[in-house]
């Protein structure tokens, strides 16, 4: 299981480095040819958009065909898509990329995911696996954009040509061709029946279960934290006359937060309780919000950064651990896309809303308002509870 797990991170990495290579290379190539902002906003948003349509699909796909067959549609895909960037680098073509490579990203994460939480024997296998197979995004996020920034400053043979951006998409392309190497001899799990007599389902149906619903609530709350905040400290610190360099600093040592915690999640799994680290993770979430507008020095916000890394960075194992418990083994491809899909959604409004509410009451009272409502969710995230029987899930 160790070694099958270590095949899916890694190519969990190559695959979503591409998608995160490709989120740089794009926008800076559409600056360089002249967009508005305007337009590489919507560019970026694209690459949440497809997620948004095609999670629910993808999802019901695996839940049929297991692991390899959704990974191979998705890494063709990615591949394509990069590669048409490369071949034809003008703002139609790097949108199609964005729409591809965000949602064969989308499409790989939940077969993995699914494949990963059947592969778990017990709560405690649940949490620990999910806290490793979450390092990967926050890894690629790093591989992906370092990997392009250096193509296109170091492989352009002149100033002004897109020869260093068709090197970094070029190497993007390639990166998922690793992601099939490793998984294709991962072992399939044999697939999981429906129940004799029952009739057909659609997503929503999983929302009438009463612990499904305010797992979706504390969910979305959550993440409209990791948005608030990745959109509120560039604002915050270009008030206050940062650099870009230091704001970035604020915003990686929020990441480096995340990704050490959920280092130290497999550690002490077997002594944490779903609700009560997500109950806990909401009440100091909101804390850290209500002081965050009064820290005036980069230090004391990298401070607050790096708890909310570690409150914000806890919640992802402890949510899919308790979907898998509480989904039915033949739907959890279908309930990990009914939660891609609404991450997604949300990525794609908030930021908008976020900038509209925060032009009128100010970024400060933004960050008090959010606060507000993440502390109203921890009652609903202390309700969250698993079933306390271990079981098998995979057979």
């Amino acid at each position: 299981m160790r070694r099958a797990l270590t095949r899916l991170i890694a190519g969990h990495v190559c695959l979503h480095s591409c998608m995160a290579g490709t989120r740089l290379a794009a926008p800076l190539l559409a600056l360089h040819q002249g967009y508005s902002p305007l337009a590489v906003g919507v560019l970026l948003a694209l690459f949440s958009l497809t997620q948004v349509f095609l999670a629910l699909p993808a999802g019901r796909f695996a839940d049929r065909h297991g692991l390899r067959r959704p990974v191979r549609w998705a890494v063709v895909a990615a591949i394509v898509g990069a590669a048409l960037a490369m071949v034809f680098p003008v703002f139609a073509v790097l949108c199609v990329s964005a729409l591809m490579t965000g949602g064969a990203t989308g499409a790989a994460s939940i077969a993995l995911q699914r494949h990963v939480g059947r592969a778990a024997g017990n709560a405690t296998e649940l949490k620990r696996v999910f806290s490793w197979l979450a390092i990967g995004p926050a890894a690629s996020n790093f591989v992906g954009p370092f990997a392009a920034g250096l193509l296109i400053d170091h492989a352009g043979s002149a100033a002004g040509d897109a020869t260093g951006y068709r090197a970094a998409f070029l190497l993007m392309a390639l990166l998922p061709l690793a992601t099939w190497l490793l998984v294709r001899s991962v072992k399939e799990f044999p697939p999981v029946a429906a129940p004799r007599g029952a009739g057909p389902t659609k997503a929503w149906h999983l929302l009438r279960e009463p612990m499904m619903r305010r797992l979706m609530l504390v969910n979305w709350f959550l993440s409209s934290c990791w948005d608030v905040h990745s959109f509120v400290v560039p604002v915050l610190g270009h008030e206050r006359g940062l650099s870009a360099s230091v704001i970035g600093t604020i915003l990686g040592s929020f990441a480096i937060a995340a990704a050490v915690v959920r280092l130290l999640i497999p550690a002490f799994a077997a002594r944490l309780r779903e609700h009560v680290v997500l109950s806990s993770a909401m009440v100091l979430t909101a804390l850290v919000f209500a002081v965050y507008p009064y820290m005036q020095t980069p230090l004391t916000m990298g401070v607050c950064s790096v708890l909310l890394g570690i409150t914000l960075g806890s919640v992802q194992p402890m949510i899919m651990s308790t979907l898998h418990q509480i989904t039915p083994p033949e739907r959890h491809g279908e309930a990990l896309g009914f939660r891609l899909m609404a991450i997604n959604a949300s990525s794609v409004v908030m930021p908008m809303l976020f900038g509209s509410v925060g032009t009128v009451i100010g970024v400060s009272a933004l960050f008090w308002c959010v606060g507000l409502v993440v502390a109203a969710g921890a009652r609903p995230a202390w309700l969250v509870r698993a079933p306390t029987t271990a079981r098998k899930t995979h057979g």
